[in-house]
């Protein structure tokens, strides 16, 4: 064996090892939109299914209003400490949230101890989840060969894309083998009871990464007010990379998270048919990503960002709109398959594009902050917003105009980082 073929296997082998937890704990972050309709009835019932249903995905959006303040705490210890031991770490803490999700008996047996343990465990995932993309994407980065690091971070974003597929599959073998009933009962927690037997393999998986050369390299390591201000200066930068973000985070839970909810409760289409569009959607998002990642190691990666969040302003509307004058599982996997290739090739580009323009010295917590900050203001509330939305305006194509303003979001920011009207400060 050549060392060009073992240095390849031991590339390929780390992107493995670091992006497993980044899957697991979008793994349940899944499952959580998935069974938004079993988890309302268990936790929190309710004479109005909308009702219960908005309480859900309220409590489903709380987690991520816990992920700038695990940016900038976890991210800082990873910028001080060191990029490997901050993320076993995260991976701990997503640990305990995911585990008390899948055990905590329903409302029904302990009463409203029940929901608030459900919103404890999801602000613990929230917090954790807050520096793990950004860990995650900072690692790849630099462990990627020259030239190449488009196509090696893009992997941090397919990760989440196998846990979709996993995730459901595993939800249309259910559906396939157990009864309505059943599922509504007790078999809906099988996933998150499998998500924790897991969750130990993955850990011994993380506790072997190496620590970057990059980050030995440096001869700093800044301090937490080091950090602090550093983020104060680079401000403008990070409302710059939050907006960047908008679109990749309202994108993936548009055509991810709301997809199953979307389908059964909208479309009043099969779970089956449903989980199955989010099947396709999790493939198409996986080919996507590494295939435009690569591409923008090439041609650069504005060119990318603004194309693809225009088309995401101009046709997300009106694509909707016809999905729903004519709901059919067809025009549902062709709608969602359009989405897809929109969010697949503007994140292929756009996340390595955030670990570039960020400063060395704040590289995780400020890819973190802009991550969260996008994630907590407007991605992580896309099922709420979407149910909002279409229950006030009744209209039910009108999630579309969430997605059209991240686009626009996206467009302008692309336009002010490679103008170079916004940039890094010392």
């Amino acid at each position: 064996m050549n060392t060009n073929t073992q240095s390849r296997q031991s590339k390929f082998s780390t992107v493995i090892k670091v992006t497993s937890g980044n899957f697991i704990e979008m793994y349940d972050f899944f499952l959580f939109g998935f069974y938004a309709n079993y988890i309302s009835k268990a936790f929190f019932p309710s004479d109005s299914e909308y009702a219960s249903l908005m309480l859900t995905f309220a409590t489903f959006g709380a987690g991520f209003l816990m992920r700038p303040l695990g940016a900038i705490f976890l991210g800082g210890y990873i910028d001080r400490i060191g990029r490997r031991k901050g993320l076993v770490l995260t991976l701990g803490i997503m640990a305990t949230g995911t585990a008390m999700v899948a055990f905590i008996p329903s409302y029904a047996t302990i009463g409203l101890l029940a929901p608030l343990l459900v919103l404890l465990g999801r602000l613990l995932q929230g917090f954790s989840a807050g520096v793990e993309l950004g860990g995650v994407s900072v690692y790849l980065s630099e462990m990627a060969t020259p030239g190449h690091k488009g196509f090696y971070v893009s992997w941090q974003s397919a990760s989440q894309q196998a846990a979709i597929i996993f995730s459901a599959g595993l939800g249309y073998f259910l559906n396939e083998y157990y009864s309505k009933e059943i599922i509504a009962d007790w078999a809906w927690r099988i996933p998150f009871f499998i998500g924790c037997m897991i969750i130990p393999i993955v850990f011994q998986i993380r506790r072997s990464l190496q620590e970057t050369e990059e980050f030995l390299a440096k001869k700093h390591h800044p301090t937490f007010n080091e950090i602090i201000k550093s983020l104060k200066i680079n401000w403008p930068l990070i409302v710059c990379g939050m907006m960047l973000i908008v679109m990749t985070t309202v994108s993936f839970y548009l055509i991810t998270v709301y997809t199953p909810t979307f389908g059964k409760s909208v479309l009043k289409l099969s779970i089956v048919e449903s989980l199955l569009v989010t099947l396709f959607v999790g493939i198409s998002n996986f080919i996507w990503l590494p295939v435009m990642g690569a591409l923008s190691d090439r041609i650069g990666r504005w060119p990318i960002m603004a194309l693809f969040s225009g088309l995401a302003l101009l046709t997300t509307y009106p694509a909707l709109s016809w999905l729903v004058s004519a709901p059919s599982f067809e025009h549902m996997v062709m709608v969602e398959l359009w989405l897809s290739l929109l969010y697949g090739c503007y994140n292929g580009a756009t996340i390595v594009a955030l670990t570039e323009i960020i400063p060395l010295n704040i590289r995780t917590t400020g890819f973190s902050l802009a991550y969260s900050l996008a994630t907590a203001l407007f991605g992580g509330f896309t099922p709420l917003v979407s149910t909002w939305l279409i229950e006030t305006t009744g209209d039910k194509a009108s999630p579309g105009y969430w997605m059209s303003m991240a686009g626009g979001l996206g467009l302008i920011a692309t336009g002010l980082i490679y103008k170079g009207i916004v940039k890094a400060r010392d």
